[in-house]
């Protein structure tokens, strides 16, 4: 490991919160009401007054602190230590059928049946009934 401490870079840090967030620069931007050039600019920074890394850690809804001391490695060991493969199954992407197809099919067509026989039902009904009308006259 090494001992030398790597400097701060705050803008680079927002940066990299913003990209994670997934907001573009201009939607910070138009958030603490500066342009997006000045966005740029600042995410090129080493430093930045208080006053502002607080406006710009709130639009990007973190705390100054986090921002501060933001680090690729701390969220690398996040997710590294919080993903597994049971995820992928958690996700909906899980393959196995929960039912027999077969099953349904020969669910559908029984349903099927019962449609075509209250169908044809209601045709004998309506037949029967014009019949009764026909002999009134």
């Amino acid at each position: 490991m090494s001992t030398i401490q790597k400097t701060k870079h705050i803008g680079r840090n927002i940066s990299r919160i913003r990209e994670l967030r997934g907001m573009k620069q201009e939607a910070l931007a138009i958030a603490i009401g500066v342009s997006q050039q000045y966005i740029s600019t600042l995410e090129g920074t080493e430093t930045i007054d208080s006053e502002r890394l607080n406006s710009i850690a709130e639009a990007l809804g973190v705390s100054a602190e986090a921002i501060e001391n933001f680090s690729d490695e701390a969220v690398l060991n996040v997710i590294g230590n919080t993903y597994t493969n049971n995820d992928i199954v958690n996700a909906g992407l899980n393959y196995n059928c929960t039912f027999n197809p077969i099953d349904k099919i020969v669910e559908l067509y029984g349903e099927k049946e019962k449609l075509y026989e209250r169908l044809i039902q209601a045709e004998k009904d309506k037949v029967e009934y014009l019949e009764k009308i026909a002999k009134g006259k």
